[in-house]
């Protein structure tokens, strides 16, 4: 039996809605109910944004090319993404959520950390508050489920949370928390990607076990400085709080193309839009990035990423371009691409940061760009479209994204 959560030095929660794109589709439209479908955009060239569980068994899931999961999957239907109806739904979430704590770490639309150390004279034992949190979110939402889990640290309650998926509620002591994850193969420790995962097993490390077994010392030589992080998490150590006012690494917009592209014109075209639409972003949000990062997909896959950091943060659309119009020199290879994306990074609140650094660069492009905003916000977004998107190419839905980038060291 769990013991009392004032027991635990710390109470973690982390929260992971369950497939929740599909799960908001079929809520929304009965007619999907029970049948396997895939959210995302309805082209070969597209990729799976979240596959519902009856789509599951085949084998498919988020990130996966569309015509792959078609293959895999030939009788799933195939539902075009609505970002505003998700996020209207996430924003009831994340109330339910801040009703239990005034700490809670939003990570995506869909999961958060909850710190809720504390709090056994309100919920009671962690089952108690584990299954007052799922029923408060499906009543909340009209019936959508979450998986919950309930540990001491962020690291183990979000390996619990998704221990038991769907609708699943896992608690974990905090004493028993490393060898509850002993057995587990080396995936689950954050930061194991494919790369990582070789490099492990050719050293004989393949579960978590092992790994918390090892000398940290030995694994340093073996893996360089990821390798004390990887034993401390092994051994259930993860001394992260959780950020009530967690600040966004990045704002990004990203286009998977219907046709590869090589002419560097065409590439700075995609990267001008998106530079439009991550300036607007800005604003609205009251961020200034003083970084900004070009991303180029290959057409066999490549991850390719170059990025600047500018002296002075800016929430300008022009001065991002101009960035990312020098950033995309850096590139030598020639293509072709699938996908360009663009993301302004290393983020600040305009209150943070000195008035003057905003206002010392010239203010007519502003100006104009927040005339442009107010337009949008009152006429809808195409009131103003520039004349080089009058010829757009055929492409896939635009995916913005505002998320907290969790970078690990296979990214290249």
């Amino acid at each position: 039996m769990a013991r009392d959560v004032s027991d635990w030095p710390k109470t973690i929660v982390h929260a992971d809605m369950d497939a929740f794109y599909a799960a908001i589709e079929q809520l929304d439209d009965p007619s999907l109910r029970g049948k396997p479908i895939l959210v995302g955009p309805n082209s070969d060239r597209g990729v799976v944004l979240t596959a519902s569980y009856e789509a599951r068994p085949y084998r498919v899931g988020s990130a996966m090319a569309m015509a792959k999961a078609r293959r895999r999957c030939p009788d799933a239907v195939i539902v075009p993404p609505r970002f505003d109806r998700y996020t209207e739904v996430s924003k009831s979430i994340m109330g339910v959520f801040a009703d239990f704590s005034p700490h809670v770490e939003a990570i995506s639309l869909d999961e958060a950390f909850l710190d809720l150390t504390g709090t056994n004279h309100l919920f009671g034992r962690p089952r108690e508050l584990g299954t007052k949190l799922k029923d408060a979110v499906r009543e909340a939402t009209g019936g959508l489920t979450v998986s919950v889990g309930i540990s001491g640290t962020k690291y183990v309650a979000k390996v619990a949370s998704d221990y038991r998926k769907p609708d699943g509620l896992t608690i974990v002591p905090p004493e028993e928390a490393q060898g509850w994850l002993a057995p587990m193969p080396v995936t689950r420790l954050w930061g194991v990607g494919p790369k990582t995962e070789k490099r492990l097993h050719a050293i004989g490390l393949e579960t978590i076990g092992q790994v918390a077994a090892a000398d940290p010392d030995w694994l340093s030589d073996k893996l360089g400085r990821v390798g004390q992080h990887f034993h401390a998490l092994a051994c259930a150590q993860d001394p992260r709080r959780v950020e009530g006012q967690r600040r966004s690494k990045s704002i990004g917009s990203e286009r998977t193309l219907g046709q590869d592209v090589s002419d560097r014109e065409e590439i700075r075209r995609y990267l001008r839009r998106s530079a439009d639409e991550i300036g607007r972003r800005l604003r609205r949000k009251r961020y200034l990035a003083y970084g900004v990062r070009v991303k180029l997909k290959t057409a066999g896959f490549q991850i390719l990423t170059r990025q600047h950091r500018r002296r002075q943060p800016t929430d300008v659309a022009d001065a991002l371009y101009e960035d990312a119009s020098l950033i995309l020199n850096n590139f030598d290879h020639p293509g072709p691409f699938r996908l360009v994306g663009l993301a302004a990074y290393d983020l600040v609140r305009q209150e943070q940061t000195d008035q003057a650094d905003l206002f010392s660069a010239p203010q007519r492009p502003r100006k104009l760009e927040t005339a442009i905003d107010d337009l949008k916000e009152r006429f809808g977004p195409n009131v103003l479209r520039r004349a080089t998107d009058l010829r757009k190419a055929r492409q896939t839905p635009n995916l913005d994204f505002l998320h907290d980038d969790e970078e690990d060291d296979d990214e290249k």
